[in-house]
């Protein structure tokens, strides 16, 4: 279980960081190719991860979707610390391979902000409450699609498809304003790497917003499972 949730994570991290490194940092092939790109890079990341682990670990992936399920007696409590240490570490080893993948690309990019962005989220506007409603917003259909997933049978191989068009949904929608984090583990284990490696002009981390994409999404993604079971046993 946790090796399933610590790879599954950080190829999700690798994969989906990795497509923002390549549309933000200097010199790359991809650079300024956009949001599209992103929000499509980070829907297959996701799809990919859960194709590679899901039939071990049910490929959370994500602390809101362990503890949204965990909240509504999907998932035994005593299995939640392993699956969120799982989580966090995958997250953090799969931002290093990012690191190590555009290692050039650093020092040629001049904008912190673009830097930090490759690990971590940031708001578009910063405003304490709209930020925490729109991850909240994220993470609540998140979990409610989840859930409905769960309760919807599907072809062979079909579902990791559909979980990754839901992901592409929401960051469309409502990814804009936040950058979608609605993953805990997937905002704080890449800011803690950034933090840590010595990228060259990298600046800060933004530790005073980091609260936002870990709290907004385990309180959006639990109400959001906890409202599917309610009205739509």
């Amino acid at each position: 279980m946790f090796q399933s949730e610590f790879i599954g994570t950080a190829l999700l991290i690798l994969l989906g960081n990795g497509v923002v490194g390549g549309v933000v940092l200097k010199g790359t092939k991809n650079e300024n190719s956009g949001w599209l790109v992103i929000t499509i890079g980070w829907a297959l990341a996701v799809t990919f991860a859960v194709f590679a682990v899901g039939r071990i670990s049910g490929a959370h992936l994500n602390p809101a979707v362990t503890l949204g399920l965990a909240a509504t007696g999907a998932l035994d409590w005593a299995l939640v610390p392993v699956y969120l240490l799982a989580q966090l570490l995958g997250a953090m080893v799969g931002a290093v391979l990012v690191y190590l993948h555009y290692l050039p690309h650093w020092a040629r990019t001049e904008d912190p902000g673009a830097k930090l962005a490759v690990f971590c989220t940031a708001p578009a506007i910063r405003h304490t409450t709209s930020n925490f409603i729109s991850e909240f917003l994220g993470t609540f259909v998140l979990l409610f699609g989840l859930m409905a997933l769960g309760a919807t049978n599907f072809a062979d191989g079909l579902k990791p498809l559909v979980v990754g068009a839901l992901v592409l949904a929401i960051g469309h929608s409502l990814g804009g304003t936040t950058g979608y984090a609605i993953n805990p583990a997937r905002d704080l284990g890449p800011r803690l790497v950034h933090a840590l490696l010595p990228i060259p002009g990298k600046g800060g981390s933004d530790w005073g917003y980091a609260w936002i994409p870990v709290l907004a999404p385990i309180a959006g993604g639990i109400c959001g499972a906890l409202v599917y079971k309610t009205f739509l046993p």
